[in-house]
């Protein structure tokens, strides 16, 4: 088993990633809690939710809820419909909520133990590549529909939980869709690990050496951002390197159209693009471009209107001043912040998509 250590403002954690971690729930409790509620999708809770609740069950009054699986589920009504399962199930201030699944449970569940009595203690047990990335700095939040992730907080768990043995019942998409933020970590940190990426082909089945390795690489770029600004005040947003686009594609074309990690992919080539045009460098666009392409992501994207498309990306939390706010790259490792002129933009984003579309 590996562990990394968090340290926040408010608290510090331990990341622990392992195989059959979720057998091992009780030894990663750091306090005595009255009761434990378990948040779960409708994938995850015929695979492991038993696993969990069976480690428990025997010095604990365990509830639980499943909510649908999918984007969609990050909603005001399932979070207010989980508020009332947790009060119906007599939650106090000294319960503890599981968060069991990918990012999107990760996000509904952290929200709401961050809500729930002004906050109780939850923890991440996150079943998918993906969340590496949103299990890890304490975001929480749930979508509104003008976009990703409007409504939310800053709220860390008490722990990370991550059973790499989940992940071999993920699907291609996911494995895919989680490897975009793996290539995110590797192409903001110095030194970058994209060279180890750019060797690995993704299959069916994972090899488990590789991915605990570049997934550990991958936590710890953000965990050593996240301890230098938790709140996202600088530096942290360097960990939104391709998301600007990312997120306007997925909020423009309908939550899972495109996955998070697949949306982010094409947001990261545009960043690339900008990143030559602005700072006159060249970057390793056509490797990036070809490692997508070969690993089967979807590259091509449908008609769409720019002008919708800057205008969410005008409506990003990280947006200042209604001016379109993007993480780019100097060089590999290397990533500044930037604030970009609306004509510009809609200038790049045309070339861009005719580019990705008659590639």
């Amino acid at each position: 088993m590996n562990r990394i250590t968090i340290q926040t403002s408010t608290n510090q954690y331990d990341v622990s990633i392992g195989k059959g971690l979720r057998h091992r729930v009780l030894d990663f409790l750091t306090k005595k809690y009255s009761q434990i509620f378990i948040i779960t999708d409708s994938n995850v809770e015929p695979l492991y939710l038993d696993d969990v609740s069976n480690a428990l069950k025997d010095s604990y009054s365990v509830n639980y809820s499943v909510v649908p699986a999918g984007e969609g589920s990050k909603s005001i009504q399932i979070y207010y419909d989980l508020m009332t399962e947790a009060i119906h199930a007599g939650l106090d201030r000294e319960s503890l909520i599981i968060a069991l699944g990918g990012g999107m449970i990760g996000d509904l569940a952290g929200f709401v133990a961050a809500t729930f009595m002004r906050g109780i203690d939850f923890i991440q047990m996150p079943t998918t590549i993906l969340a590496h990335d949103s299990s890890v700095g304490g975001k929480v939040a749930i979508n509104h529909s003008e976009g990703k992730n409007l409504i939310g907080n800053f709220f860390p768990p008490v722990a990370v939980i991550y059973d790499i043995e989940t992940l071999h019942t993920i699907p291609f998409t996911e494995v895919r869709s989680g490897y975009a933020e793996i290539v995110k970590h590797s192409l903001i940190h110095n030194p970058s690990f994209w060279n180890q990426i750019k060797q690995i082909e993704l299959t069916e089945s994972l090899n488990e050496a590789e991915l605990s390795d570049v997934l550990l690489k991958g936590i710890d770029v953000k965990a050593k951002i996240v301890e230098q600004d938790e709140r996202e005040s600088n530096i942290r947003q360097f960990l939104n390197f391709g998301h600007t686009l990312g997120h306007a594609l997925e909020s423009e074309l309908g939550y899972g159209v495109l996955t998070h990690g697949e949306a982010i992919a094409i947001g990261m080539l545009f960043a690339l693009q900008v990143s030559e045009a602005i700072y006159q460098v060249k970057l390793p666009y056509q490797e990036i471009y070809h490692w997508f392409s070969k690993n089967d992501y979807p590259l091509q994207l449908p008609n769409l209107s720019i002008e919708k498309l800057v205008d969410r990306m005008r409506k990003d939390k990280k947006a200042k001043s209604q001016k379109v706010t993007m993480v780019l790259l100097k060089a590999i490792g290397e990533p500044t912040i930037e604030q970009l002129d609306d004509q510009k933009l809609h200038l790049w984003l045309k070339d861009f998509i005719q580019e990705l579309n008659h590639h």
